[in-house]
């Protein structure tokens, strides 16, 4: 039977939410045009689209927020950033954006030109866009454990490294302009990566001098699983893991509204690289403000201060960590088939298996979240093929290795009811899943197209 875990935490403030009629939210599905990031918050009851920005921040660091400097240049809180993530990261320049996207804007560039290969354990949304942004192809190598969705195995994150040398030998290591390790793996279901795998992947990066670029979005989920799944490293501290992993990399980018429970702000840090650090300095200038607020506010900063050092607490993570396992063994209870075990920041319901009629360019993960929100209100989002931008030169849908739809769970936001009620819809819609027959696309951007897609209803 599901068990939660009591929160190390107290509620100090709540802020109200309404659940609407089925066809309130039959007229709002249909003025988003069936997007899910086009719905206004009001329509929505439990908000499950990201967990990217929509935590809930602590008294310290609202209280770093009252106490931000404001200055242009070298302000207080930017000094106050740079002293805790020098600390955690141990590396020697670290630079604040505005977000992750961000960060990838800022190196990505640098080590992508058109013809190049980006290779990855999986690339999430905004990687993938920035690496075809910089004219390179993307290629996603996650283990095979990840595809099937109901066997256990504690790490399905891993890069396949054994894939990953014959693409290198393929493309010639002169091609791949980085090697992208995701922490933890979001769209293989938030899966976490072992420190082996991930000093197996770095010595193979080193020996083709590529460089190894970390996706640091949930470091401190990826290290508490390590810390509770992988051989030798129970008695370690979550600092102590965090240090090793950023030691393998040559870089970094962060969304620090995630483990940072920021939000708004990001980072992005390379190890030693002077003519790096100095292109990425060229180009913080111009796109995101001076080097010492990155894009953001002072009080943002010692936010972000408090944030990194708050996301490491050990307690904080097991009870996180622990909402996500409840809610996914309340699925599996009621017969809902996720991506097992569950990973750090979300569940992942296999879609495929919901919805076998629909074919991928129907868009079966995509349906199941459009779905849910029309029973209970509860707001998902895909990663699966709809995801997933058209083939840039033949135009093609491509198919995703999974059809996921995802189900965040914000950081000391939502309560064991929320999730029990979350479980319960979503047996709801089981049930009847097959009145349901899949999305056209009526219109899309050609990068990024889910975040601004419309779309409509298949109908034969």
């Amino acid at each position: 039977m599901a068990q939660y875990i009591p929160e190390p935490y107290r509620i100090k403030m709540v802020e109200p939410i309404r659940q609407t009629t089925y066809e309130e939210r039959i007229e709002a599905i249909r003025a988003a045009d069936y997007n899910m990031f086009s719905l206004a918050s009001s329509d929505v009851y439990i908000d499950m689209l990201t967990d990217s920005g929509t935590n809930a921040m602590s008294d310290q660091q609202w209280a770093a927020m009252m106490q931000g400097d404001e200055s242009y240049a070298g302000s207080r809180s930017y000094g106050q950033l740079m002293e805790v993530a020098h600390d955690i990261f141990n590396y020697e320049y670290i630079q604040p954006v505005h977000q992750g996207r961000a960060a990838e804007h800022m190196l990505f560039p640098l080590l992508l030109k058109k013809g190049m290969v980006s290779i990855s354990n999986y690339h999430f949304d905004t990687t993938s866009g920035h690496v075809q942004l910089s004219g390179a192809k993307v290629i996603n190598c996650v283990s095979a454990e990840a595809a099937d969705t109901q066997s256990y195995a504690p790490f399905k994150g891993n890069m396949d490294t054994g894939k990953l040398k014959k693409l290198i030998r393929e493309y010639g290591p002169e091609n791949v302009g980085c090697i992208v390790m995701t922490i933890t793996c979001n769209s293989a279901g938030g899966q976490p990566v072992s420190l082996a795998n991930i000093k197996e992947t770095a010595a193979i990066a080193r020996e083709h001098d590529i460089p190894l670029v970390i996706d640091a979005a949930r470091y401190a989920e990826n290290a508490f699983f390590i810390k509770e799944r992988e051989e030798g490293q129970q008695d370690r501290s979550i600092k102590e893991i965090v240090r090793d992993i950023f030691a393998e990399g040559d870089a970094f980018t962060m969304s620090a509204k995630k483990d940072g429970i920021v939000n708004i702000g990001g980072l992005v840090g390379v190890r030693e690289n002077p003519e790096l650090i100095k292109g990425i300095k060229s180009r913080v200038v111009p796109y995101e403000g001076f080097l010492t607020y990155g894009g953001l506010a002072g009080r943002d900063l010692g936010a972000m201060a408090v944030g990194l050092t708050e996301g490491m607490d050990e307690d904080f993570l097991r009870s996180y960590v622990g909402q996500t396992k409840y809610l996914g063994d309340r699925c599996r209870e009621l017969g809902v088939p996720i991506q097992y075990p569950t990973g750090g920041h979300a569940i992942f319901v296999d879609a495929r298996k919901v919805m076998p009629h629909i074919p991928y360019y129907r868009f079966p993960a995509h349906t199941l979240c459009v779905a849910l929100y029309l029973e209970g209100g509860i707001r998902g989002c895909d990663i699966g093929s709809f995801i997933l931008d058209p083939d840039p030169e033949t135009g093609e849908q491509l198919e995703a290795d999974l059809e996921l739809s995802r189900f965040c769970i914000p950081r000391r936001t939502y309560t064991q009811a929320h999730l029990d009620y979350v479980a319960e819809k979503l047996a709801d819609v089981m049930k009847r899943s097959e009145e349901f027959q899949g999305f056209e696309v009526l219109e899309q951007a050609k990068v990024l197209r889910h975040f601004t897609a419309k779309l409509k209803p298949y109908t034969a």
